[in-house]
């Protein structure tokens, strides 16, 4: 089974209310989707660019097309960009509940590349595609140029204070059950929420709830990760890490944690931004993440 595709609005919200192209820039962006076997089933992918290889990864309950600004920017850069929907997320179906471990979503994404040719790349992940970008890392140092977090890891820092309370309250924020838990779950993600209709509100709480179990599992099996940047023992690729001073998933206090595990590496704060920074502030990540992969 796989999580769908409910985060539709989020990269429709970057492409419209904060747009880093016009729309006849948009309309030329080079990225396209494709698809192709791995473990058994179907992992679907943006594409485009030429250059040196980045590979983009989505967080939990998302999908690729968060992606869809920064992505098209770096490809009319000079860099191929390469963002899947990871195992069981997005249009990437038929992977059993297994697969959602971080260990899988470590060496099904590693096939994948594999399976494209490619094996010297540069990685990045916003949340826990951060923590699976890390984890890819360490697996296979040989062929990592650099790892960039677009936002705060999971497994660095617990949940922040709202998350924490939220789930004492018995509410899980990333599993609404309703649209005043919706909410809370838009603020917690962004500093200035999208607007969105009353009536996709509905549905997107709809979706949670008729497969909250699925859901559940999967944040059951996401949430045994927590700390597994903390401990991290490697010989860290050169590293940039963005994180939102306003996160309300994950705290700014964690920010001198990780530059203690990542030693290699340089660090920026973006002041107006919370967790999604790739959505809620796309051309300052191009400009940053840019320079950096330029350097």
């Amino acid at each position: 089974m796989r999580i769908f595709p409910r985060l539709t609005f989020f990269f429709l919200f970057a492409l419209f209310a904060n747009p880093l192209f016009s729309q006849t820039q948009v309309a030329s962006c080079p990225l396209l989707t494709k698809t192709v076997a791995v473990d058994g089933s179907a992992m679907s992918y943006l594409v485009g660019g030429h250059g040196e290889s980045i590979l983009l990864l989505h967080g939990l309950f998302a999908q690729k097309e968060q992606w869809l600004d920064v992505g098209c920017a770096l490809a009319s850069q000079g860099f191929e960009v390469l963002a899947p929907d990871l195992p069981g997320y997005g249009a990437s179906s038929g992977y059993p509940v297994t697969f959602y471990a971080l260990d899988s979503q470590v060496d099904t994404p590693h096939k994948f590349m594999l399976r494209l040719g490619k094996d010297n790349m540069h990685i990045a992940g916003s949340s826990m595609g951060g923590t699976i970008a890390a984890l890819y890392a360490q697996k296979y140092p040989g062929q990592i140029k650099s790892l960039a977090f677009i936002g705060a890891p999971l497994g660095i820092i617990g949940w922040s204070p709202q998350v924490r309370k939220a789930i004492f309250e018995g509410v899980n924020p990333f599993i609404p059950m309703n649209e005043k838990q919706f909410d809370l779950e838009m603020h917690l993600l962004f500093f200035k929420p999208p607007k969105i209709d009353e009536g996709i509100k509905a549905k997107l709480v709809q979706e949670y709830v008729e497969n909250n179990r699925h859901y559940q599992q999967v944040w059951d099996i996401v949430n045994f990760y927590d700390r597994s940047l903390g401990g991290m023992e490697m010989n860290t690729p050169r590293t940039l890490i963005l994180w939102g001073e306003q996160d309300g998933i994950f705290s700014i206090d964690g920010l001198p944690l990780i530059k203690e595990v990542f030693k290699n590496s340089q660090a920026m704060r973006f002041p107006d931004a919370a967790h999604l920074l790739m959505l809620e502030q796309p051309k300052k990540v191009v400009r940053v993440y840019g320079e950096f992969l330029r350097e």
